[in-house]
């Protein structure tokens, strides 16, 4: 039987930022994940060109997954302007093997604040630390280097790249797997 995942109490967040567990509820505030982002589109999982029902059904399953156990996913909000500013979670979570792999995207007019590091920095002290995982990973596109500046400051080491692993729509691409063990 899947093992429920509670919410976190408190709540995770620093000085900036603090993650609001997702809900479907937060369609309005996480709109700007439907303006096509060119790097939105090229360095993460979400479609190109996504769509209201794209958003909908993103959040109810993340939603879901806090009752299965199988991931995390939270708004990322500014703490000053309440505003949603990122995406971030445990997006691959198997709590019975103690691992998962983190995930986040920034809004384009968040970006160059650190929102992502302190989001990854939340998550993996919270993921090692009360979830009581031994592994996490960050699965990053090897030209994406400002998402390996963030895994080297955060503590993730580069383990190696996996070559032509990613496919979405219609092309692959490498991925690097950065890890951060509980022992690090």
């Amino acid at each position: 039987m899947p093992r429920r995942l509670s919410r976190p109490d408190p709540t995770l967040a620093d000085d900036a930022i603090r993650l609001e567990p997702l809900a479907a509820a937060l369609v309005p505030d996480l709109g700007w994940v439907l303006d096509g982002d060119p790097d939105t589109a090229r360095f993460t999982r979400i479609p190109s060109d996504p769509d209201r029902e794209f958003l909908t059904g993103w959040l109810a399953r993340y939603e879901r997954s806090w009752d299965d156990g199988s991931a995390a996913g939270f708004a990322v909000r500014d703490v000053v302007t309440g505003d949603a500013v990122g995406f971030a979670g445990i997006v691959q979570l198997e709590l019975d093997k103690q691992e998962g792999e983190i995930g986040y995207v920034v809004a384009p007019s968040a970006r160059g604040r650190g929102v992502a590091g302190r989001a990854v920095e939340l998550l993996t002290h919270w993921g090692l630390e009360t979830l009581g995982l031994q592994r996490l990973e960050l699965r990053i596109d090897p030209t994406n280097e400002r998402s390996a500046c963030i895994a080297r400051r955060a503590g993730y080491r580069l383990e190696g790249t996996l070559r032509n692993l990613y496919f979405k729509e219609g092309l692959r691409s490498d991925v690097a797997v950065w890890s951060r063990l509980a022992i690090d």
